[in-house]
C-alpha cells in the first residue's frame, strides 16, 4: 500500500508519495524551502517530480530540485506557458478570504521569479504513474488553472492541488480562472467517495460534498 507524507512548507504543502518500487515527489514549494525538501527527498527514491499546477509557490524549487535529484518534472501541458508568467491565466475570487489571498497571489507573481525548467513528462486525465512505483493516477481538475491535476493514490489518498483548499477552512478554491470548471471539478472529487483529501494548502481531512 503506498504511504503519502505530508511536507508543510510555510502555507504551501509538498508531498511524498512511496509506493514498493519508487516514490515520486508532488509540487516543490517556495526557494526558502528547498534545502529541506531536497533533504527529505534524498532519503527517498525520488522517481518523478509532479506539479498539480504551475504557479509560483508550487514549482519555484521545480529547476533546483529536478537538477539535484536528475529527474524528470511532469505537469499537465494547458499550464506550461504559466512558467515564464503566472499572469498568463487571470485569476478571480468571490469571497473576501478569497480577494485577500488574491491580493497577496499577485504581488507574489509580480515579485518572485520562477528559475526556468521544461515540463518533461505531459501529464493528461486518466494516465498511471505505475512507471514511476506509484500505484496512482492522474485526475484532471481544471478551475483554478487550466491546467490543474490531482493525483488519486491506490488506498484512498486524493492529492488535489489547489483545486480545493483548507487554508482558513475548507473550501472549493477560493482563487480561479474559470469558475464553472472549478465546481465541476469539486463535484468530480465528491463523487468519488472515501478518500483523504490532501491540499496544496492546509491540514489533510476527509472527502465531503463538495458542491
Amino acid at each position: 500500500m503506498p504511504e503519502i507524507e505530508w511536507i508543510p512548507c510555510g502555507n504551501v504543502n509538498c508531498y511524498i508519495v512511496r509506493g514498493d518500487d519508487g516514490s515520486i515527489l508532488v509540487d516543490t514549494a517556495r526557494t526558502k524551502y528547498r534545502e529541506r525538501i531536497l533533504e527529505r527527498c534524498r532519503q527517498e527514491e525520488i522517481r518523478l517530480i509532479v506539479l498539480t499546477h504551475t504557479h509560483m509557490d508550487h514549482c519555484q524549487n521545480a529547476e533546483f530540485l529536478a537538477r539535484q535529484l536528475q529527474v524528470p518534472v511532469a505537469a499537465a501541458k494547458e499550464d506550461a506557458s504559466l512558467i515564464q508568467d503566472n499572469m498568463r491565466q487571470e485569476l478571480k475570487a468571490d469571497t473576501l478570504a478569497g480577494r485577500i489571498v488574491l491580493a497577496a497571489s499577485l504581488e507574489a507573481f509580480r515579485k518572485d521569479e520562477i528559475p526556468s525548467f521544461e515540463i518533461d513528462v505531459f501529464l493528461k486525465e486518466g494516465d498511471s504513474l505505475e512507471q514511476y512505483g506509484v500505484p496512482a493516477r492522474v485526475i484532471s481538475l481544471p478551475g483554478h488553472t487550466d491546467g490543474s491535476i490531482g493525483l488519486d493514490v491506490e488506498g484512498g489518498g486524493l492529492i488535489v492541488g489547489d483545486a480545493l483548499m483548507n487554508m482558513f477552512y475548507p473550501t472549493v478554491s477560493m482563487l480561479y480562472h474559470d469558475r464553472n470548471a472549478m465546481l465541476e471539478s469539486a463535484e468530480k472529487i465528491s463523487r468519488l467517495g472515501e478518500r483523504t483529501i490532501y491540499f496544496g494548502h492546509g491540514r489533510p481531512r476527509r472527502n465531503r460534498n463538495w458542491r
